[in-house]
């Protein structure tokens, strides 16, 4: 069904499935959920694996031929073959986010196409916000003031905002990449929504100088690259995409920076 749907109505039919994870996330976050471990040590809720099965369900009827790499079908072994094009899936982003009960986590799908997010959906259904946007055809946010069209800032005189993880934090690494940059203000928050703070205007600068995994930051990354900014590995380089294992290395996230690189643009 996908080769034959443009971009744009690729992306609006993927905002009910991502619709429907996020009411699955909130039913699980409106219950005394358990939390357990997975190999990695990282947790794992039941939101995360009943979302993720509505996510792959709806994906599947939606476009077949296109391979799914979703993080708990990773996690217990289950990586398919991809080729050029392919989705990344994270049913639940912050999911410490989740068991702290900050409503600060995200469900994420992203289509990739070689090694470059094409189009993202976020939602933040504890906030009643969803992020979208595909290469080409812009950015958007879903609220309670319905949608409406983001783009990234140019970074204002008085500094630069950046935002920090709320959850994984290296302090020292963070000042070094800092120093030398005009920083007005320092703010937190969790899973993917850093990036979307970007694609919105509200932030100017995330640096991630820790681990993460491709399905954590590709619908924020494909949300930013549609508002105009772009995501970079620390020598400047464009993060790419279907990588051995699929872990990132740091990068940063830029919306209109001078200091971005400009192979990234």
């Amino acid at each position: 069904m996908s080769n034959a749907l443009p971009l744009s109505d690729l992306l609006e039919r993927l905002l009910p499935i991502v619709r429907d994870a996020g009411d699955i996330v909130m039913s699980v976050y409106a219950t005394d959920f358990s939390v357990r471990g997975k190999d990695d040590a990282s947790p794992v809720t039941e939101a995360d694996e009943r979302a993720e099965q509505v996510i792959l369900d709806g994906l599947a009827a939606l476009a077949p031929e296109i391979p799914v790499v979703a993080e708990e079908a990773v996690a217990a072994g289950r990586v398919p073959e991809i080729g050029r094009r392919f989705w990344l899936v994270d049913p639940l982003d912050g999911t410490k986010e989740f068991i702290k009960r900050n409503g600060e986590f995200t469900v994420n799908i992203a289509l990739v196409e070689d090694g470059l997010p094409l189009l993202g959906v976020v939602l933040a259904p504890a906030l009643g916000k969803l992020y979208a946007g595909a290469v080409g055809i812009g950015a958007f946010i879903e609220d309670a003031n319905g949608r409406r069209t983001i783009r990234c800032r140019v970074p204002p005189a008085a500094g630069l905002t950046v935002v920090a993880s709320r959850s994984h934090g290296d302090a020292a690494a963070l000042d070094a990449f800092l120093a030398g940059r005009k920083v007005a203000k320092l703010a937190s928050a969790g899973s993917s929504l850093k990036l979307c703070l970007i694609a919105t205007g509200e932030a100017d600068l995330y640096p991630r100088l820790g681990r993460t995994m491709e399905w954590d930051i590709a619908a924020g990354h494909a949300v930013l690259a549609a508002a105009g900014g772009c995501v970079t590995d620390l020598d400047g380089r464009p993060l790419a995409y279907a990588k051995p294992g699929f872990e990132n290395p740091h990068f940063a996230a830029w919306g209109f920076e001078e200091d971005a690189a400009p192979q990234a643009r």
